[in-house]
């Protein structure tokens, strides 16, 4: 489908015409409609599908149709970070070029003229507010913000903002909000939590489900059997034997995440960690780095999986299995970006097995097995790995198997 056969403005189909965009992808096709009928949204939809133009677009011509308070702030978008609520406001000054609707940017950062310029913006009533939960609450807590006119309230990438603990600023925000407003959610993912909200905040909305790509070919996916107490050596000596440059570990937690780029730092090996726990100058001043070749080695937990475009990654590795085929699929898809090829290997502990057999099945196919050194160890034995079909779906039965390691003093 063309953007030309969608009921757009003609000033946004302008813009479109201006930036060479023809074609809608799927989720712009299947979602532009239902939102310009005015209806709740819930989208699940992955980074990488436009679904920021399938937001944008519809809400610039429902505000030139519609009528509004141009006094008021009539919408607002909601992202998880920073860099994402940059991107959204880029992109919002493309699509909009031709539309007399404002907009302000609201996050945090060290810029002191940024607060003074975000304060006036919701003061005076910009048309559309972009914002992150916890700066947003943060001019409420100290100013008297007018949420009367507003129609629109869109959730990006709403999943993740629950992953780093918005739920109740969300909430704190909704409560603040006319209930009679167009509410649009989307999230790469739709665990029950995400159910549980839209429930919370919407009203019988409806549900666009775009299927989630499978990894290009040109990413080489392996993984590696082991114990969880073969893991760091495992990572020692792949960093040591490659001697790559901008390597992204991912870990499940940020406990794990802080401990584990401070053994490798002890390892003599140039590692920095990426957390929610840090502040926003911190993850810039980390991301910068990483970028410029300053650190060999990012180790990050989730938080920096989707939406952060560094397109010379040779190598990520899944210290920890992700739970959910999706939360894989955006994790290796940080390499073999701007047509690279690129690596991804993943540590498949016993504990973790019935995780990676759901990610097979995903993707249809089984992983290339690499084999751990010697000096590792002994190797899980297969019959770990292998379903029990007496147990319920997705369990698995097995004993544990004492590790009798051969290995050397790898940590000196």
């Amino acid at each position: 489908m063309y953007f030309d056969e969608l009921a757009l403005s003609d000033e946004v189909l302008d813009a479109l015409w201006d930036m060479h965009f023809d074609e809608c992808t799927p989720v712009q096709e299947q979602t532009i409609p239902v939102i310009l009928k005015g209806h709740d949204v819930i989208s699940c939809a992955q980074t990488g599908t436009g679904k920021t133009a399938a937001y944008i677009l519809p809400l610039l011509t429902n505000l030139a149709y519609d009528n509004h308070n141009p006094d008021k702030l009539n919408a607002i978008i909601m992202a998880p970070t920073r860099e994402l609520a940059q991107q959204i406001d880029q992109q919002m000054e493309g699509f909009g070029f031709y539309v007399p609707f404002s907009s302000v940017a609201i996050y945090g950062g060290k810029d002191n003229g940024a607060w003074g310029n975000q304060v006036s913006g919701l003061q005076k009533g910009a048309d559309i507010v972009i914002a992150t939960p916890g700066r947003l609450l943060a001019q409420m807590n100290i100013y008297d913000v007018d949420f009367s006119g507003v129609k629109y309230f869109i959730l990006d990438e709403a999943d993740r903002m629950l992953d780093m603990g918005f739920y109740d600023d969300i909430m704190t925000i909704v409560r603040k909000l006319p209930a009679d407003r167009q509410t649009i959610m989307f999230s790469a993912t739709m665990p029950d939590k995400i159910r549980r909200m839209a429930k919370a905040i919407m009203q019988n909305p409806v549900e666009v489900q775009i299927a989630v790509s499978r990894p290009p070919e040109t990413i080489h996916q392996q993984c590696v059997m082991l114990y969880e107490a073969q893991k760091t050596g495992m990572v020692q000596l792949m960093l040591k034997d490659r001697q790559l440059k901008k390597v992204i570990v991912f870990a499940g937690k940020k406990q794990r995440v802080k401990d584990l780029a401070r053994t490798l730092r002890s390892l003599k090996i140039d590692a920095r960690a990426m957390h929610s726990d840090l502040e926003q100058s911190e993850r810039d001043q980390v991301m910068l780095d990483f970028r410029n070749g300053k650190v060999d080695v990012l180790v990050a937990t989730d938080v920096v999986s989707r939406g952060i475009d560094v397109t010379d990654v040779p190598l990520v590795i899944n210290y920890d299995v992700p739970h959910d085929p999706e939360d894989y699929v955006h994790r290796i898809g940080r390499t073999a970006r701007a047509e690279n090829s690129g690596e991804a290997v993943t540590f498949v502990s016993p504990d973790d097995a019935h995780y990676w057999r759901r990610i097979e099945q995903f993707l249809k196919k089984q992983i290339e097995r690499l084999q751990i050194p010697d000096a590792l160890g002994e190797a899980p034995d297969a019959a770990l790995y292998k379903h029990d079909s007496t147990k319920p779906k997705g369990r698995f039965r097995y004993k544990k198997k004492k590790v009798v390691s051969r290995q050397p003093n790898l940590f000196t």
